[in-house]
């Protein structure tokens, strides 16, 4: 173990990342992944000659240039735009909130008459301070895209009715006064041709990096400490440290996926469910990731089920609410006591991030440990 001088703890998009830089320098990185494969959450898979996004649809977006440049090493992009649909017990919704969900909703035609809609609907609050989520998201949109549109995705979505849930969780909902169906404002957005299995494989393709599948960090947690010079960790926070202030709170998913053999099973692939009663919040069509890619008369599809985390389940994201953020940032306090090991990731830095973010973080990483050397 001393001939290496970094241990990565799991091979998603921050450990591959650092990787790929340490070798750059001339580092020996041994990377080490509790699945059976890399990649983390972004793993891909091919069937049927379609791309399937295992854990949930991944679309990669950036306004950063030197980020969109960075992964664009890795792989070619193709022109993805994500134009996902909310389906209302069979009503049929353009998401994000612009002017044909405003048609559809209200007959309005114009900008100006779904605007005075909007203003109308709002006054529900005037007046009132929000108390939670429910009465935030009406003040921003109005009952009626509330209720159809926001309501029983998010308390499916959290696990929780809305009016329980804080007003800070909805700052702001998406707006858009035009015919416009392209839910990201970024400068850059597509879907790697091939998948993004690719991306971490190339990351992790130096004679300097070896990788290890199916080990688990705690199964010898002091032994790697004692015998790495350096620790990058991207599990969870927490679980590092033994729970010992307490569990952070995470949500969980549950994926289920089938081959269907027909050619297009729902025209679009991502459909949001948001009436409270269909117990999955969305549905994904993979092949429609990849411009009708695969075999003609296969298709894969995937429903998402969100669930409450529970010690063992697969952490998916952080709740970022005010009690969690400050037991976070007590056991940042226990990290800094630990100068060899560096926290990074979604669960290491207990933050939700997009896959840009995680690669900007990492690269931020990597600047800091080398200006450093």
């Amino acid at each position: 173990m001393s001939e290496y001088d970094y241990l990565i703890v799991g091979s998603g998009l921050f450990g591959a990342t650092f990787a790929y830089e340490a070798a750059k320098r001339g580092k020996k990185v041994k990377v080490i992944e509790k699945r059976d494969h890399i990649a983390g959450n972004i793993y891909t898979k091919e069937v049927d000659g379609i791309q399937v996004h295992q854990y949930g649809a991944h679309i990669f977006h950036t306004s950063n240039k030197e980020i969109w440049d960075y992964v664009n090493q890795f792989a070619e992009f193709n022109r993805y735009t994500n134009s996902p649909v909310a389906n209302f017990h069979g009503e049929m919704y353009n998401m994000p909130f612009n002017m044909n969900t405003f048609n559809k909703m209200w007959g309005v035609a114009t900008p100006q008459e779904a605007q005075a809609k909007i203003t109308e609907q709002r006054q529900e609050m005037a007046g009132k301070e929000p108390a939670n989520l429910e009465e935030q998201a009406i003040s921003l949109i109005g009952r009626d895209i509330y209720e159809k549109l926001v309501k029983g995705y998010t308390e499916k979505q959290w696990g929780q009715k809305a009016t329980d849930l804080p007003s800070f969780i909805i700052r702001r909902l998406p707006v858009r006064l035009t015919y416009d169906n392209n839910y990201f404002n970024d400068n850059y957005q597509g879907i790697p041709i091939g998948g993004y299995t690719q991306i971490v494989e190339k990351m992790l393709a130096s004679d300097l990096i070896d990788v290890e599948t199916n080990v688990d960090f705690f199964d010898r947690k002091d032994e790697y400490l004692k015998n790495y010079p350096k620790v990058i960790f991207t599990g969870m926070i927490d679980q590092f440290f033994d729970y010992q202030l307490g569990e952070l709170e995470y949500r969980s998913l549950r994926f289920e996926t089938e081959e269907l053999n027909v050619d297009n099973y729902q025209g679009n692939a991502v459909i949001n469910y948001t009436d409270s009663e269909t117990p999955y919040t969305r549905v994904i069509e993979h092949k429609h990731f990849e411009f009708g890619k695969g075999d003609k008369n296969k298709t894969i599809v995937t429903h998402e089920y969100p669930q409450a985390w529970h010690r063992g389940d697969e952490p998916y994201y952080p709740v970022n609410n005010s009690s969690n953020n400050g037991l976070y940032k007590q056991y940042n306090k226990l990290a800094a006591q630990v100068p060899n090991v560096i926290f990074g990731g979604r669960l290491g830095q207990y933050r939700y991030y997009d896959m840009h973010q995680v690669i900007h973080a990492a690269l931020t990483t990597v600047a800091r440990e080398f200006s450093e050397k």
